[in-house]
């Protein structure tokens, strides 16, 4: 083949690659701009003002009242305090978290290095466990937390956190990050196995650590069902349900501008918590890509 000819073939096979790249690069801004073209409408419609009406394009002036009029007495009259619910919110969201990731990590540890008779039976159980939806056991579950004198109270929504699915997800981390020969040399060194846990496989587990922080944060974050159904007090009311009674608030005491501002807030959290953790789950891919 003539030096001519391969030349000729090198520069449309670049020609060709450059083309493929700018249709990705095109695709990837286009789907870029649908998801967050949402996000732009929630912030342009936070600056609306209370009697304005229809689809905006463009921001206005009615912040500094929306902000008014959302952190004022009249409101936490009527839908709750803003800053409590928020508090509130992050409280259960945190300490569920937290007793969700770490118990189910201890659970899931305990069904990797250990050995015995029912350890399938265990997996089999926690699978099954994962498949039934909160709202089937409900009535029983309220039920009990009224015998227990516990209903209104912030027990019933961080409790059985400890008790969260989520052991499957770990020990399927466990078995690709977590070798036994590091349980074992632990042992042999005189390491209780609490100890062993906190000091070595916890470390180890922080990629899988901020993943399932994530999803529980956002889960207790945004959960609806169980607040309404424990909780009765207007000062105890989390995010969602202060929402729910500005969303059908009468046609006098609907505010838009104020409702889309609460949403803009409510949401900060959420993407603050990524941020923070976002790192660790990068660590983690690179880890795992290096060992495979």
């Amino acid at each position: 083949m003539p030096r001519s000819t391969e030349i000729v073939g090198e520069k449309t096979n670049s020609t060709g690659l450059i083309i493929h790249r700018i249709i990705a690069y095109v695709v990837l801004v286009l789907l870029v701009v649908v998801s967050l073209f949402p996000f732009y409408l929630l912030i342009i419609n936070a600056t609306r003002g209370r009697s304005q009406a229809g689809i905006r394009w463009y921001p206005d002036h009615f912040l500094a009242t929306n902000f008014k009029n959302l952190f004022s007495g009249s409101t936490a009259v009527a839908y709750g305090s803003v800053w409590r619910s928020l508090a509130n919110s992050l409280f259960i969201s945190a300490c569920a978290s937290l007793l969700s990731v770490y118990f189910s990590a201890l659970t899931a540890y305990a069904t990797h290095v250990y050995q015995f008779k029912l350890r399938k039976f265990a997996d089999m159980f926690i699978l099954i466990v994962m498949m039934v939806p909160t709202q089937a056991s409900a009535i029983g579950f309220y039920q009990f937390m009224n015998k227990l004198g516990w209903t209104d109270t912030y027990i019933p929504l961080i409790i059985p956190a400890v008790a969260a699915p989520a052991t499957y997800y770990m020990k399927q981390y466990m078995a690709s990050a977590l070798p036994l020969e590091i349980v074992e040399a632990a042992r042999i060194d005189g390491c209780g196995e609490f100890k062993t846990f906190n000091k070595i496989v916890t470390p180890i587990l922080k990629p899988a650590f901020a993943v399932q922080i994530i999803f529980t944060f956002v889960t207790n974050w945004n959960n609806y069902f169980m607040p309404r159904l424990i909780l009765t007090s207007k000062s105890k009311y989390t995010i969602p349900l202060v929402l729910n009674a500005m969303r059908y608030a009468g046609p006098q005491e609907k505010d838009v501008g104020m409702f889309s501002l609460y949403i803009v807030l409510a949401i900060l959290p959420v993407v603050i918590v990524y941020l923070c953790l976002s790192k660790f789950i990068i660590r983690g891919v690179a880890l795992g890509s290096v060992k495979g």
